[in-house]
């Protein structure tokens, strides 16, 4: 757990390139914006959201977990389960704190503000997944480490988890064509990028679906699973219909979004 900082830089950057590789040898959609302007917005507000977490928080996940254990907070350091048992739990209880959090932050108006920004790219590809609003990011810290002090989850869970999900959110929104049938079984234990690219829909029933970022089974047992987009992935537009300027979605716009008065 000492090198923490570079296991976690590490898998980024891996999975990152191999993923920026793939799209350009086997690409799933055309795009329609520039790439160059895009990747330029969504890497700054990558940076930006990376300086603000360890401007504003003294510890982040990994570290309030720490705490937590050497502490005996939260429940599962309250009961006697073996700690591989205990971290497994801790992994899949994160995982549906996102999905849920991802849920509220579509259903509920304000949270919905700050989350538009996300889905106002016109594209969609690696570095989408690295594309939230600032004040977004810093609510998901708050929630992370709540959630990871009360249930009292070990630190080395957490640290997978957050490389599960850094790892899987540039995976399932990246620019990748996998062949159908390989797809279908993937689905099962990971959201693909077909599975999440139905959530970046203009159509609003398709937003509005298809919210888990790493395991796919929330969507199926909460009922908000969308197999396929009704244009085909390749005939979809991707976005919000009311952001379809791509002069106003350079980086200062972006961060504008929410106080726009637009929605949707």
């Amino acid at each position: 757990m000492d090198n923490e900082a570079i296991i976690r830089l590490g898998s980024f950057f891996g999975i990152f390139a191999v993923m920026s590789v793939w799209e350009v040898l086997a690409p799933k959609r055309e795009l329609t914006t520039s790439k160059a302007v895009r990747w330029a917005s969504n890497l700054a507000i990558t940076f930006i959201n990376s300086f603000l977490l360890r401007f504003i928080f003294p510890v982040l996940a990994i570290g309030v977990a720490y705490i937590g254990t050497e502490q005996g907070l939260g429940l599962l350091n309250k009961i006697d389960i073996p700690e591989l048992l205990a971290g497994l739990i801790a992994i899949l209880f994160l995982d549906f704190i996102i999905y849920a959090q991802h849920y509220a932050f579509h259903m509920l108006p304000h949270p919905w503000r700050l989350h538009m920004m996300h889905h106002t790219d016109m594209d969609i590809d690696v570095t989408t997944g690295a594309r939230f609003h600032p004040i977004e990011i810093l609510l998901s810290m708050c929630i992370k480490v709540s959630v990871v002090l009360i249930i009292g989850a070990p630190p080395w869970a957490v640290l997978i988890f957050e490389v599960l999900l850094n790892a899987t959110a540039m995976f399932n929104h990246s620019n990748v064509n996998i062949p159908a049938s390989i797809d279908r079984v993937l689905r099962l234990f990971v959201v693909t990028p077909d599975m999440h690219r139905v959530h970046h829909s203009v159509i609003i029933r398709e937003t509005n679906s298809n919210y888990g970022f790493n395991f796919p089974w929330w969507d199926r047992i909460f009922k908000t699973y969308n197999a396929q987009p009704v244009r085909g992935h390749t005939g979809m537009k991707i976005g919000l219909a009311n952001f379809r300027d791509p002069k106003r979605l350079t980086l200062p716009w972006l961060l504008a979004i929410p106080f726009l008065g637009k929605d949707r």
